[in-house]
């Protein structure tokens, strides 16, 4: 077994989680809220990975639907307990982060709001200290009655906007069909001209969402903190958020892992599982521990059915819950590569939605 000390690091909704917390509160407190969320996801994929707006980061949708949300009477209290009543875990989630906590130094890095991990953390006994994730004290903003009218009337404008298409060979904003561009343009006079001469603006430029290049950092720092490489970093992660993520990992010799992820996260991972169980997290990062990167990369290059890698997990101390759960479940575990990416996006964006739901599998 290598002999330096590995780190674990995940993000939270998806490899953790089922919930996508944002566009659950979204849904439930703005009407069509849902619909709402789901517009603005799109305009941040595009300010993202379209358009990469200057010191604009993935996941900021958390920032541009704060001033709706208190428009809609959300508060911290509101936030913390709807977090907790509307938790949902994967299946095994807290026997695999009891086992990894005991094994090796383990981190949470989420775009999520404090609310929520904060709610998971207290479910689930992980220690909070290891967490990262977006602060943000709603109750501090004022908002007048004015523009509380203002942003009630936005939604609706925003309700009406086109849905916003990527195509995936879309490199500009002029690779967008037209509607998509006239809802981008639209959105861009809307945030940029429009609610950044309200008081309410200062929520887009204080809150600063843990996503894209925050995720990086956050790790970076955890190495710091433990006193390791990068090279000894597993990561999970499973959407545009955790880009910047896994190229750091990948490009400095860790091994970055999509995690049920979309296409987002199979164009930069190196692995890709595809699990109704959060055993599979466990298992990759024992065979991880012992092999290092390049050679447990070239054992799952030889096709190794699943059941052998678990019985080499559990000669490394996988327990017998997790081996059942891992042998009772669908799992997939595949390197990335050039001539299976395309493929491997369609699979496990489609097996997301199965497992998270159509409306929150969707969001990037």
């Amino acid at each position: 077994m290598a002999s330096k000390k590995k780190v674990f690091i995940t993000d939270c909704e998806g490899p953790v989680s089922k919930n996508d917390n944002a566009f659950e509160l979204t849904s439930h407190y703005i009407p069509q809220g849902d619909i709402f969320f789901r517009k603005l996801s799109r305009y941040d994929d595009v300010l993202a990975d379209i358009i990469k707006k200057p010191g604009y980061k993935a996941g900021n949708t958390l920032c541009l639907i704060l001033p709706f949300l208190k428009a809609y009477g959300v508060s911290n209290d509101v936030m913390r307990s709807f977090s907790r009543k509307t938790l949902t875990l994967m299946k095994d989630s807290i026997e695999s982060l009891n086992f990894l906590k005991n094994l090796l130094p383990s981190y949470i890095v989420s775009t999520s709001y404090e609310h929520y991990i904060k709610a998971l953390c207290e479910a689930i006994g992980f220690p909070v200290e290891n967490t990262y994730s977006t602060k943000v004290d709603i109750d501090k903003y004022e908002l007048s009655e004015q523009e509380r009218h203002q942003l009630l009337n936005i939604v609706n404008v925003v309700l009406t906007l086109p849905d916003i298409e990527i195509p995936n060979t879309a490199l500009s904003i002029e690779d967008l069909p037209q509607p998509s561009r006239f809802a981008v343009n639209k959105l861009n006079e809307i945030f940029w001209s429009h609610i950044a001469k309200m008081s309410c603006s200062t929520m887009l430029s204080e809150v600063k969402v843990v996503g894209g290049e925050e995720k990086a950092n956050a790790i970076k720092e955890i190495v710091a903190k433990e006193g390791c490489e990068i090279s000894d970093v597993i990561y999970f992660g499973d959407s545009i958020t955790d880009v910047e993520a896994f190229k750091l990992v990948r490009e400095n010799g860790g091994l970055a892992v999509s995690f049920n992820g979309n296409e987002y996260a199979i164009r930069e991972a190196q692995l890709a599982i595809l699990s109704e169980t959060a055993a599979s997290i466990p298992l990759i990062t024992l065979l991880f521990m012992k092999y290092g990167r390049e050679k447990l990369c070239k054992l799952l290059s030889k096709g190794e059915d699943i059941t052998t890698l678990i019985d080499e997990a559990i000669t490394l101390g996988l327990t017998g819950k997790l081996a059942k759960a891992l042998k009772s479940s669908y799992v997939k575990i595949e390197l990335i590569t050039q001539d299976n990416k395309e493929k491997l996006s369609l699979e496990s964006s489609s097996f997301r939605k199965k497992v998270r739901g159509v409306a929150i599998g969707g969001l990037g």
